[in-house]
């Protein structure tokens, strides 16, 4: 780990000019289309159900939260249950931006951005001398507290109420009457969150995130600041939530404190796809948000009316499962896979 930190340190990333790095863009590029093909290509065959498309919808919406969430914890070892307070800043201030000021969603989502991009570095200094769960539960405490603040602030979040998005359908007012609209949009979303996390792991700030998540001790050695990098990727990782969070709100255009603050519909949520999609992976967060998301609505809508609270016992059943036999995730299971296959052609066997 010492080598690592002390390479990553002292060399830039590979230069994209050279023969290697064009090659290596390429190939990048082309696993970049294809993966989002597989994604897109669900909502070619079910976009005609509404049923499969709001699933689709949550699907694509979630995938790109999971990566905005792994770029902290997965790529920068700090294991977040706080994310819900950027998802809920980008939320409230996209609702109340266009229901005060008649400010469209496109521009609305900004400003929510840049305060969770601002904000979050701020609230996450304190813990960043914690380490493991310690740093998992003082996040958490953030979420409460911020629970508590917006049950109190009335005149912003609505309190206890919440805020009602008005349905004044248009483009410019990012909602749809064709509910196909909506998956499109999360689509984007979430392409643009995987286009950010190829970039950032192809960057100097990736590999220093990496050396820091193996060794903190080495990476500050060889010259990395520990603490900068750590805020960084925290002010990328909450203005993506934010964006998140403000796409829901126009979304499901009705927003209260124990729905944006929810730790197994947000907060764990995040972690969960993550998981068992392959956390600290590319690809993970995408392929665990099209398993949890599905399964969750298949489950709730099997046992949730009998019995409530149960889909969440069994997802935690199944986030177990996959902690003792799958550790590094579906994408490490593929990836094991594909290389098994590979060493068998290559062998032969």
């Amino acid at each position: 780990m010492n080598e690592l930190a002390t390479d990553v340190s002292v060399r830039a990333p590979p230069v994209a000019a050279s023969a290697g790095g064009i090659a290596s863009s390429r190939r990048v590029a082309t696993r970049f289309a294809l993966g989002l093909a597989l994604a897109l290509a669900p909502f070619l065959v079910l976009g005609g159900d509404f049923f499969w498309l709001n699933i689709l919808t949550y699907t694509y919406l979630f995938a790109g939260l999971a990566i905005a969430w792994n770029i902290l914890a997965g790529f920068g070892g700090q294991f977040s249950l706080g994310h819900g307070v950027f998802f809920a800043v980008g939320a409230y201030t996209t609702a109340d931006l266009f229901i005060r000021f008649g400010l469209s969603p496109w521009f609305g989502i900004l400003p929510g951005a840049i305060v969770s991009a601002i904000v979050g570095p701020l609230i996450f200094l304190p813990t960043f001398r914690l380490k493991g769960s310690f740093f998992a539960i003082a996040t958490l405490a953030f979420n409460e507290v911020a629970l508590v603040f917006a049950n109190y602030l009335e005149s912003i979040t609505g309190g206890p109420r919440g805020l009602q998005v008005p349905f004044r359908a248009g483009l410019a007012n990012m909602i749809f009457a064709d509910a196909r609209g909506y998956a499109i949009l999360m689509f984007a979303f979430m392409a643009v969150a995987l286009g950010v996390s190829v970039l950032l792991m192809r960057s100097r700030l990736g590999y220093y995130l990496l050396a820091v998540r193996e060794d903190e001790d080495a990476a500050r050695a060889a010259g990395i600041s520990v603490v900068g990098v750590k805020l960084r990727a925290t002010a990328l990782s909450a203005a993506l939530t934010a964006v998140g969070g403000g796409l829901f709100a126009m979304y499901v255009r009705a927003i209260d404190p124990p729905t944006l603050f929810s730790l197994a519909d947000i907060g764990v949520k995040f972690a969960l796809i993550s998981l068992i999609g392959g956390i600290g992976t590319i690809s993970g967060p995408v392929l665990g948000a099209f398993l949890i998301v599905p399964l969750e609505s298949w489950l709730r809508a099997l046992v949730g009316g009998t019995t409530p609270g149960l889909h969440l016992i069994l997802l935690g059943l199944v986030m177990l499962l996959a902690a003792l036999f799958m550790r590094r995730g579906v994408a490490g299971a593929i990836d094991a896979l594909v290389q098994r296959w590979h060493h068998r052609h290559r062998t032969g066997q």
